[in-house]
């Protein structure tokens, strides 16, 4: 008989703990989209639309560029020296400032969000214009610079008409490319009403 028990308790136990784990699969369902939406937030979600509208760029598709180059830190520094939420370079903040007509920009206001996701937002959309809103050489652009894109064009290495991820040369551009895709993806199944 104590066999008995200890077997009946055992299974008492297992069933248990099994219908615990279906709570709490039952939970995590009903959770899902707010888990989601704790790994992919939109933060400065005023300022990012403010700006996506005025240069004719997803939204959706900067906040993925800014979770993807700052996970949201606005004073991140990157060791090659890009700063803020959407990771620019002081030169090429410098020359959207003029671009923009911006002659009171200092390299210090990229630490500043909003001028940062501007200036960001304004160079996704040139990016954009540049590569006939080919997401994929946007990203690429983004991260290894448009001359190395420019680059990888006229020599053959891709074909802007048939561009996989695969097929960008260097390994850190073809990751972070899919690694935008996905969030962009995240981004829209998540917020897009």
């Amino acid at each position: 008989m104590v066999k008995k028990k200890k077997f009946s308790g055992t299974v008492g136990k297992k069933l248990l703990i099994l219908l615990a784990l279906i709570a709490l699969a039952g939970y995590c369902l009903l959770t899902i989209p707010r888990l989601e939406k704790i790994l992919y937030p939109y933060p400065n979600q005023k300022i990012v639309e403010k700006y996506a509208a005025q240069y004719g760029v997803d939204p959706l598709f900067v906040v993925a560029i800014i979770r993807e180059e700052s996970k949201f830190f606005p004073q991140s520094q990157s060791h090659k020296g890009a700063i803020g939420l959407m990771q620019l370079m002081p030169s090429t903040a410098q020359s959207i400032a003029e671009s923009l007509g911006d002659k009171s920009y200092t390299s210090e206001e990229l630490l500043n969000p909003e001028k940062n996701i501007q200036y960001g937002t304004w160079y996704l959309s040139s990016l954009e214009k540049a590569f006939s809103n080919n997401l994929v050489l946007v990203i690429a652009a983004y991260n290894g610079g448009i001359g190395h894109v420019q680059e990888w064009i006229e020599t053959g290495q891709i074909d802007p008409k048939n561009i996989r991820q695969e097929d960008i040369p260097f390994k850190e551009t073809r990751d972070y490319v899919g690694r935008v895709l996905k969030s962009y993806q995240k981004y829209i199944k998540l917020y897009r009403t």
